[in-house]
């Protein structure tokens, strides 16, 4: 336990702590991790590196494992089998306060009869720190996050955000090499939200420390990370970049998951994906992983921003305009093909005002798909999992 009276600073990054752990540069790693509930397998056989400095999210529906992960990690829970190192030592054993982690969650915990200041300089009075050094330091975190004026203020006196904000406050200013945050945005209305993942970003990239992000939320995930590791049925399906997991998904779960996907049955021709009998077409940009797909009957996934329409006469119609919504900055139009089948378009606000303004329900087009935006998803009679509501 850490017990020093000097004062460094909050924002100072922690090279020095990557220097005394893993000399790879690994902040965390899962070997072989297991975790069981009786019969039930909510980790399985997890292998993850979460490198020094970096915004790792783990992302995944409702019981996918991800909030277990991260259990697993703060010492809130114990692996079944396999092995968790932190800073390059063994985490076996070790209570969640004996970690070099802490942990924001979505419910804050602070304490009312508490100021705001002395909410976050509880933990520095916990390990000894003397008043004026934890003040000071307490300060500087608020300081960070942006709440400097409101030290003197309680808990009930801020709004739901600035709650939120002096939970990260209290978890930085103890320094710790891993950052772990569950969830801690899902209590927060929409512009909260979007506002806090701006602040999380900026506080991760002044402090250094590394974040590992707990979420069910793509948006969050995608507009935050450096990596997402996507989780199912407590196993990784990819980790990558946000843009590699958008552009190029590694399985039909991913592709179904992240982001919104037009799926539709088509045949292949070579490396060419053809619907309608041929008169529409496109060639094929990237292929999940789909052992023995043959030429016929195929399922192929497409982007709802990736599809552009323009009106036409009936008889070259590829299909008809269902319904038009606008949902905020962009378009939304539903069009039901001649096959039968359904595609979701998706075009800026702007676009849409300028190029396909004439279109309403009712009306004929065609369609255009956009070059490298369709992906080969698999025979479209096997399995697919549907994205969860979430």
């Amino acid at each position: 336990m850490r017990t020093s009276q000097a004062s460094p600073s909050v924002l100072t990054t922690r090279q020095s702590s990557s220097a005394a752990g893993q000399s790879d540069g690994v902040d965390v790693r899962l070997s072989g991790v297991t975790k069981r509930y009786g019969a039930a397998v909510a980790v399985d056989n997890l292998d993850l590196d979460i490198e020094h400095g970096e915004f790792l999210s783990l992302l995944g529906p409702s019981g996918c494992g991800k909030t277990t992960t991260l259990k697993l990690i703060a010492g809130f829970e114990h692996p079944s089998e396999g092995r968790i190192l932190i800073g390059g030592r063994p985490a076996e054993g070790l209570p969640p306060h004996k970690r070099d982690v802490n942990t924001v969650f979505q419910h804050y915990a602070l304490f009312p009869h508490l100021s705001v200041l002395d909410n976050v300089a509880y933990g520095l009075k916990q390990r000894g720190v003397k008043k004026a050094a934890r003040r000071h330091q307490a300060a500087e975190a608020l300081e960070l996050v942006g709440l400097g004026d409101r030290a003197r203020g309680r808990p009930a006196d801020l709004s739901g955000g600035q709650q939120q904000r002096v939970a990260l406050a209290r978890a930085l200013v103890l320094r710790p090499r891993v950052l772990l945050l569950d969830e801690p945005l899902g209590a927060l209305d929409l512009k909260l939200r979007e506002h806090m993942q701006i602040e999380l970003k900026r506080i991760h990239a002044e402090v250094g420390l590394t974040f590992v992000f707990v979420t069910h939320d793509q948006g969050e995930a995608l507009s935050m990370s450096d990596r997402i590791a996507v989780m199912n049925d407590g196993r990784i399906e990819q980790l990558a970049t946000p843009q590699q997991v958008y552009d190029a998904p590694k399985s039909r779960f991913v592709a179904s998951f992240i982001g919104d996907m037009n799926q539709l049955r088509a045949d292949l021709h070579g490396g060419t994906a053809s619907l309608l009998d041929g008169a529409l077409h496109a060639p094929i940009a990237s292929t999940v992983d789909t052992p023995g797909v043959g030429q016929r009957d195929v399922l192929i996934g497409v982007r709802p921003a990736d599809v552009s329409v323009r009106g036409i006469d009936e008889a070259e119609a590829h299909g008809r305009i269902e319904t038009a919504m606008l949902t905020g900055h962009k378009v939304q139009l539903v069009i039901a093909l001649r096959d039968g089948q359904r595609v979701v378009a998706q075009q800026d606000r702007y676009r849409a005002a300028t190029d396909t303004a004439h279109l309403r329900a009712g009306e004929h087009v065609v369609l255009d798909l956009a070059p490298n935006s369709v992906l080969l998803l698999g025979a479209a009679d096997s399995d697919l999992k549907e994205k969860p509501d979430a």
